[in-house]
């Protein structure tokens, strides 16, 4: 049984977000998946084993919970199967939808692309804003509401806040016991902070103490949902947005993200992809 390291929207070389990735041909026990994650330790492993008509079942465990959808560990499983199986389009049959994602491979260099599952937005209430705001000690005053806060999907709901500054975002700070209770007692799989650059340029952070992680240098899912929402509320994103993460935690990472014009429609993500072991 080996475990792959990849690091998934990596920065040339550097940076990018590790997941582990096991393929193998069949999934193990539930309980054995639990403790390969935590054993891994990264914020999550991809486990993928062949299904019916060439398409991949996977799943995702974090070292604490399983979460329905990951996008950087998607990554990480694409640029694995097109250095096992070469360049191509893979089918993945995930726990509440079905996705691809796509590989190519160039001097070394691996690229992955995913299409996410269909995205949706709501506003946040009130009372939810006032908890996360609590959570990280931000003023209201820090909110950029063009991009009001929002809950949002793209295979799994994240809490949306748009900051001011970069300023703002570099000083994130929160009690990751308290931001877990937070995450756990709403069903979020992380809170994103961003700050936009541009209307296509974002920095973002990701904590996720749902997994038990205390920040994510670069997440996939959350950005293909912010992508999304971005839609939703007609921001003049051009059909594209780069997400720039990692930066503040000395991992730094880019995203991509292209918008179609289909409400609720998926989010094509990609992103290079570092291989740095297996074991």
């Amino acid at each position: 049984m080996t475990i792959q390291r990849i690091a998934a929207f990596s920065h040339g070389d550097t940076g990018g977000n590790p997941a582990g990735v096991l393929i193998s041909p069949s999934h193990p026990p539930v309980d054995k998946m639990r403790a390969i994650a935590a054993e891994v330790g990264f914020s999550e492993t991809a486990f993928s084993a062949p299904d019916a008509d060439g398409a991949w079942r996977v799943r995702y465990f974090s070292p604490q919970s399983e979460v329905p959808f990951c996008g950087h560990a998607t990554i990480a499983l694409g640029s694995a199967l097109t250095r096992q199986f070469g360049p191509g389009t893979y089918r993945l049959i995930l726990n509440n939808s079905n996705i691809t994602v796509e590989g190519s491979e160039d001097g070394g260099l691996y690229t992955a692309a995913l299409q996410s599952p269909p995205t949706r937005s709501r506003p946040a209430d009130a009372d939810t804003l006032q908890k996360v705001l609590t959570l990280f000690g931000f003023a209201e005053d820090q909110i950029d509401y063009r991009i009001p806060p929002a809950i949002v999907h793209g295979g799994a709901d994240h809490f949306s806040l748009t900051l001011t500054s970069r300023e703002a975002l570099a000083s994130m700070a929160y009690d990751q016991e308290a931001g877990r209770r937070l995450m756990e007692d709403h069903g979020w799989v992380t809170i994103m902070l961003a700050y936009s650059e541009s209307p296509q340029q974002f920095h973002t952070r990701n904590a996720f103490a749902s997994g038990g992680v205390y920040e994510d240098p670069a997440t996939g899912a959350a950005s293909a949902a912010f992508a999304g929402y971005l839609r939703d509320i007609d921001w003049p994103h051009g059909g594209r947005i780069e997400i720039s993460q990692g930066a503040d935690m000395g991992m730094p990472s880019q995203i991509h993200a292209e918008i179609g014009d289909e409400k609720s429609g998926s989010i094509r993500v990609s992103g290079t992809a570092r291989i740095m072991q297996d074991r």
